[in-house]
């Protein structure tokens, strides 16, 4: 099934369907998306990360689960699979295709589905509406970065800290310096290095394609997430898609922070859900980059407004800043998904 799961798009197939694990797997991935080729011309991805990726969804043996979702990182011109990093957008339609392909039972008004995300270990609760016991797409709930509306996706999640790094500040420190440049890496569902626009010069509020064809800026990007994958335990990540990288500033939208975002080098159209989670965490945190920003912010208020290059994002991040370590209690967000199309996909020869 291919679905657009919040602001990005990909492939849901059930883990029976595949090979297994490993080389013969991601070799059928890989055919399946056109990797690799720049336009994946001769597969079913968009050529672009956000429309290159794959949800593997089973039956859950995990306590408190109905269902696994493994999520894959499909490159594009480069011929790579990951699992290292959940996706939050993917997860928005994980639920729908669970009830579609018969795994978990649909309620008559609504449905939970509780989602293992086998990547990080942590589990979510996905919530939709199902009436007279059939998954319902459409509906009046807009998202920034996709055109029209669809029904509302409750994401809750618990468990995200220390996702990939398994700490939530991964370098034990809420502030370090990577050549020069004040950062905070930070983990609470997706790695994340946390710079101040103003570090790299910018303002924080530049179009998407005024990064994109900064190649200069691209290659300082680059270095600095590699330094930071090192400094945040999680080894080489020269081929890698984690960490990312969000720049944030002042709000100029009536949102209550600017963000520009790096997956892992090619900037992002909007922000990913998990990123946003764990860019907002990071920020509220005393002594972090980008605390400054936040001293208009409710005092302890849980609701944060991410402008980001095509719109706003709203989340829930609820966390005691107090504690040592601080204390992530909980996270949200409102997703739409949509299927786009089920049926037979031919794999490149």
């Amino acid at each position: 099934m291919l679905m657009r799961g919040g602001t990005s798009k990909g492939l849901y197939l059930l883990a029976e369907d595949l090979p297994g694990t490993g080389a013969a797997r991601d070799d059928l991935l890989m055919r399946l998306l056109g990797t690799p080729d720049a336009r994946q011309i001769d597969g079913l991805g968009g050529a672009t990360s956000l429309t290159s990726k794959v949800a593997v969804v089973s039956r859950s043996s995990h306590p408190g689960a109905d269902v696994d979702y493994l999520f894959l990182q499909v490159g594009v011109d480069q011929p790579h699979v990951s699992t290292r990093q959940n996706c939050g957008n993917l997860l928005a339609g994980v639920g729908q295709f669970a009830v579609e392909r018969g795994l978990v039972p649909a309620g008559e008004r609504e449905t939970v589905v509780r989602v293992h995300m086998v990547n990080s270990g942590s589990t979510a609760l996905t919530r939709f509406p199902t009436p007279g016991g059939i998954v319902r797409y459409g509906g009046d709930t807009a998202i920034a970065g996709v055109p029209g509306t669809a029904a509302p996706v409750v994401l809750e999640f618990a468990e995200t800290v220390g996702s990939a790094t398994g700490r939530l500040l991964p370098t034990g420190r809420v502030r370090d310096m990577i050549d020069g440049i004040p950062v905070t890496c930070v983990d609470n569902g997706m790695p994340v290095v946390v710079v101040h626009a103003s570090s790299f010069g910018l303002t924080g509020h530049e179009p998407h394609r005024e990064l994109a064809d900064d190649q200069h800026l691209l290659a300082r990007v680059d270095r600095l997430r590699i330094r930071a994958g090192e400094l945040m335990g999680l080894g080489d990540v020269t081929t890698s898609s984690v960490p990312k990288t969000t720049l944030v500033a002042a709000p100029e939208d009536g949102g209550m922070l600017a963000t520009r975002t790096f997956i892992p080098v090619r900037p992002h159209t909007a922000i990913g859900v998990l990123g946003a989670i764990s860019a907002a965490t990071a920020v509220r945190l005393p002594g972090a980059v980008g605390h400054d920003l936040t001293t208009s912010w409710p005092a302890g208020g849980t609701r944060v407004d991410i402008e980001h290059p095509t719109g706003h994002l709203v989340i829930e991040v609820d966390i005691d800043p107090t504690a040592d370590p601080p204390k992530v209690r909980r996270s949200g967000v409102v997703h739409t998904a949509r299927k786009l199309f089920d049926g037979t996909a031919f794999p490149r020869g």
